[in-house]
């Protein structure tokens, strides 16, 4: 990815700083000597902020009497850790990929940011919503440490900074996802091609197959391939029952790409032939996403949206004779039917009227437990000046689309 785009984002967070502050954001979220384990926990604010993906890296903002700097803290080459781990990025590498001119080495961290701090009485902070109570927490623990050896700065939190900065996507940010969306089509083709009777898990690995093979660099979530009665659960994560002939199975799965999520679910039968049954919900939930779609637009809120939902469904829900009152909507779905999507599945956002470049999932579904039917549906919108655009259209969902795929494409690789 371009540095242009990290410049941007920083100016982003520079430009909500009080005068008179420092920022400092740690790469990694906590103290840990085992190098696998840091290597996956990476700080997505770090990586926002940098285009960095090393663990122990420290990136430091700062705004005084109104001018801003940037530097970022790195390890130096070490031979032994290059034998284990491989070569740390080199100085070079480090402000090609991020535009940081000013790059430094860890063992002058602690010094500077004192230097730095005995001026400047305002420190933000990465923290989580828990402030400090965290103690495993990287940013909690140096956060103490600052209470300790220097109790007159006053520590801020600066996760709302990127809070705000993130709920609206550069232009950027959402072609990557969109490439990730695109790498999510061909691996939930490569289930289809194989779909029928077997374990959920063997379903899941030919996701898994496709998406690392083209390209994807992770995924936005652990897989969910939920059949039968599984699927009324929202969260399940086992993976490990026997998807039968004459079931749903229903998948909630997204690969990521340059830490840029897709987040999709769909619902497919086993057999690869929805019953009449199970077209009736189907066509209920899908008609219900459109609806969400046509209404999602700048200064609606996500509340809004599934308000519009649930009032759709009260209505479809009694017409076919499952509910009786408008109140036991929530017996059939109850989860929100959209949240924004970024670097993290679940992205940092305000939950504010949406605004242009916002990304959101549009996810209905309807759980029937005593139908074994559990039905989502959910693609990636962006949110423009002229209304929502569909990200992930390309990913087959109507009945007849599904069905003709299944019959056409079998043992095809994709």
């Amino acid at each position: 990815m371009d540095k242009i785009l990290f410049e941007k984002n920083r100016k982003k967070i520079l430009d909500q700083m009080e005068d008179n502050s420092i920022f400092v954001i740690f790469s990694n979220k906590t103290d840990s000597d085992d190098i696998f384990k840091q290597s996956y926990n990476i700080n997505r604010n770090f990586f926002y902020a940098s285009g960095i993906l090393e663990y122990e890296d420290i990136l430091v903002l700062t705004k005084i009497n109104g001018k801003t700097t940037e530097f970022i803290y790195i390890n130096e080459y070490d031979e032994f850790k290059s034998l284990w781990v491989g070569d740390y990025l080199t100085k070079e590498e480090v402000i090609e990929k991020s535009g940081i001119k000013d790059v430094r080495y860890l063992n002058n961290f602690e010094s500077n940011i004192s230097s730095l701090l005995s001026n400047i009485n305002k420190l933000y902070l990465d923290l989580s919503s828990e402030g400090l109570s965290d103690l495993l927490d990287k940013t909690a623990l140096f956060a103490r440490k600052i209470k300790d050896k220097l109790p007159y700065v006053n520590i801020l939190n600066g996760r709302k900074l990127f809070t705000h900065a993130r709920t609206v996507k550069e232009p950027e940010e959402i072609e990557e996802m969109k490439k990730a969306i695109e790498i999510t089509n061909k691996g939930i083709k490569n289930i289809l091609s194989h779909i029928g009777e077997m374990y959920e898990y063997q379903l899941e690995s030919y996701f898994d197959k496709s998406v690392k093979y083209n390209g994807a660099t992770g995924y936005a979530f652990p897989t969910i391939a939920a059949s039968g009665k599984n699927a009324t659960c929202l969260h399940y994560m086992k993976n490990n029952s026997l998807a039968k002939n004459g079931d749903l199975i229903l998948f909630d799965l997204g690969s990521s790409l340059n830490m840029y999520c897709s987040d999709i679910s769909r619902t497919f039968p086993i057999n690869g032939k929805f019953s009449e049954r199970q077209k009736l919900f189907y066509n209920i939930v899908l008609n219900g996403q459109k609806l969400v779609f046509e209404n999602a637009k700048v200064g609606i809120t996500t509340k809004e949206l599934n308000q519009i939902l649930i009032k759709y469904y009260a209505v479809e829900l009694k017409r076919i004779g499952l509910i009786k009152e408008d109140g036991e909507v929530s017996k059939y779905y109850y989860h929100g039917v959209s949240h924004h999507i970024g670097l993290d599945c679940h992205d940092l956002c305000e939950y504010t009227p949406l605004k242009e470049g916002s990304i959101i999932s549009n996810e209905p579904g309807l759980y029937i437990k005593e139908e074994n039917i559990g039905i989502r549906i959910e693609d990636d919108i962006l949110i423009t000046k002229n209304g929502a655009v569909w990200l992930s259209s390309q990913i087959l969902k109507e009945v007849d689309e599904i069905e003709d795929f299944i019959k056409n494409n079998k043992s095809k690789e994709f």
